[in-house]
């Protein structure tokens, strides 16, 4: 799909984005979603990328940057790792972040969230994360942290826009908005944080049943439908002091 095409439909679907500054006035809570070796590092899996890809770079260097920031304050930090069982396919996707392989395994340069007391690991064995926080109680991890570290913001990064953290918002939302998650107040989606895949026109085309999945397309579609349902959508991230009046 050409660059002209693209930038038609950001025209005609716009996606308004704002700049977030944290200071800590507001308890916010980063979520990562899916920063593993098998949708991230070249060559690890079915749905790793096949070289080098700037989109994801960018979203691995923003989910460091960031995880370190909200580290050395001890703000809290939530991490979903996509992990499946051999014998439990997801379709329509082929075997993907098998339980116990490097690729369910975050990326090497946020292996150290393991060793943080702030941080809190979800693996999950399906597309959504809020429905993959759920234990065979009916309990919900992602909901505990919320309500016992008092969130009122979740600012969300990872991979794929328009899939896994796509869902992950939606069900969010309507989980604030049913009133499952008090004190949460907004979902914010840092854009240059997320990433998606790339999957050409022309190479899906001579795929039997395979879909196109042009990336810079689908990632701009993602925060489209993430903003549609009520979440903000940034551009920029910055840290610092409140400053007095």
């Amino acid at each position: 799909m050409t660059s002209k095409t693209i930038d038609l439909l950001r025209n005609e679907l716009p996606v308004e984005q704002e700049s977030l500054f944290l200071s800590g006035d507001v308890k916010t809570g980063l979520v990562l979603v899916d920063v593993v070796n098998g949708f991230c590092t070249v060559g690890s899996g079915n749905l790793a990328p096949t070289q080098p890809d700037g989109q994801i770079s960018e979203m691995v260097d923003e989910s460091v940057r960031l995880a370190r920031v909200f580290c050395e304050k001890k703000w809290p930090v939530f991490a979903f790792l996509d992990t499946h069982y051999p014998d439990v396919p997801e379709p329509p996707y082929p075997p993907h972040c098998i339980s116990g392989t490097d690729e369910s395994n975050l990326v090497p340069e946020l292996q150290w969230l393991e060793n943080e007391t702030n941080v809190t690991l979800r693996r999950k064995d399906c597309i959504d994360g809020f429905l993959g926080s759920v234990e065979k109680d009916g309990s919900n991890v992602f909901v505990n942290w919320v309500k016992s570290n008092q969130i009122k913001n979740v600012l969300v990064l990872g991979i794929c826009t328009d899939v896994c953290v796509l869902d992950f918002v939606c069900s969010t939302l309507s989980a604030r908005n049913r009133g499952f998650l008090a004190p949460l107040e907004d979902v914010i989606v840092y854009s240059r944080g997320c990433a998606t895949y790339d999957f050409p026109v022309h190479v899906a085309k001579n795929i039997k049943d395979a879909l196109p999945h042009p990336q810079d397309l689908m990632h701009h579609m993602g925060l489209f439908f993430a903003k549609g349902r009520g979440a903000k959508v940034v551009s920029e991230v910055s840290f610092g002091a409140l400053k007095e009046p």
